[in-house]
């Protein structure tokens, strides 16, 4: 294996020289002697045969050659500081992955906010989402898969911090023949209508909670797929209200009312699987997303 003519102290010099103006400034800059500044240079330039500075009166000007190695040894060095910081943060027990679960009802804006606050603090730490629906939010949260949850029903065993609440319509398109009935007196009136509802994300799906048991059933992984479907004339489904308000009012979906249930309301909170293993960068995403809901307290 062939050993590296040059190192990266004297690409980081060369960097300072030009960044700064000249071997004076960056010397002052760097607390070195100029004269040391000058034998390194020299010395990278005779390692790798090429001149990487001329010196016109007292300031050093990039050559040609010197301006393409200067803007690839800036992302070598670069990288090198994102590693030892790297470093650092995993000897803090920062944590360098992390998996939050949301049930998919939760709006996805309040959770975007609280990413784009954590995002100028993350030191490089990579977020994956999981949408989950009903136990298969659970089934996230008992098995530890995700550091932070977002349920509508907490699993046994585990303290939850209620932070907002989810309002579900019962939608189907203008052209639907329940739109037709304005007040509906009884489930039975949906049953015998096609229902769409939503996978339960479960690996084993223990119920059926949630969902109106319609003799027919489509079953979509997510809602906008339901409201494609809906908008064609077919089906019936139960919708959050903050995706379909707009379709409502355009009159692409008509609101249907079920005597005695206008509406849903679904509790959504957060929970932390694993409190005690709770690392410094899921408190503080956890910190920034109780306080998209106005929750302030310290997350210890």
């Amino acid at each position: 294996m062939s050993r590296a003519k040059s190192t990266l102290e004297q690409w980081r010099i060369i960097q300072s020289v030009v960044d700064f103006g000249g071997y004076a400034q960056a010397a002052e800059k760097l607390n070195k002697s100029q004269s040391s500044l000058n034998h390194a240079v020299a010395k990278l330039q005779t390692q790798l045969g090429i001149q990487l500075l001329e010196v016109k009166g007292r300031k050093a000007y990039l050559t040609e050659q010197g301006e393409v190695l200067l803007r690839r040894s800036r992302h070598l060095t670069q990288t090198v500081d994102e590693l030892e910081q790297l470093a650092s943060n995993l000897g803090e027990g920062w944590e360098p992955n992390l998996t939050i679960a949301r049930e998919i009802i939760y709006p996805m804006d309040y959770l975007v906010d609280a990413l784009k606050a954590f995002l100028p603090h993350s030191r490089g730490t990579r977020v994956t989402i999981i949408d989950s629906v009903i136990s298969g939010t659970q089934e996230l949260i008992l098995n530890s898969t995700a550091d932070i949850a977002i349920c509508g029903i907490p699993a046994k065993g585990h303290i939850a911090e209620p932070i907002c609440e989810s309002e579900l319509f019962l939608v189907c398109s203008p052209s639907h023949p329940l739109a037709k009935l304005g007040v509906i007196a009884d489930e039975q009136a949906l049953a015998q209508h096609l229902q769409v509802v939503i996978k339960d994300t479960a690996t084993h799906k223990t119920s059926d909670t949630g969902w109106l048991k319609a003799e027919q059933r489509w079953t979509v992984s997510n809602f906008h797929e339901a409201k494609n479907i809906l908008m064609t004339g077919i089906g019936f489904c139960w919708a959050p209200a903050y995706l379909v308000a707009d379709d409502i009012a355009t009159g692409e979906l008509q609101r249907l009312i079920l005597k005695g249930s206008k509406s849903r309301i679904i509790q959504l909170s957060l929970l932390v699987p694993n409190r005690d293993k709770q690392g410094p960068a899921s408190k503080l995403l956890e910190s920034l997303i109780l306080k998209q809901h106005d929750i302030n307290h310290c997350v210890e």
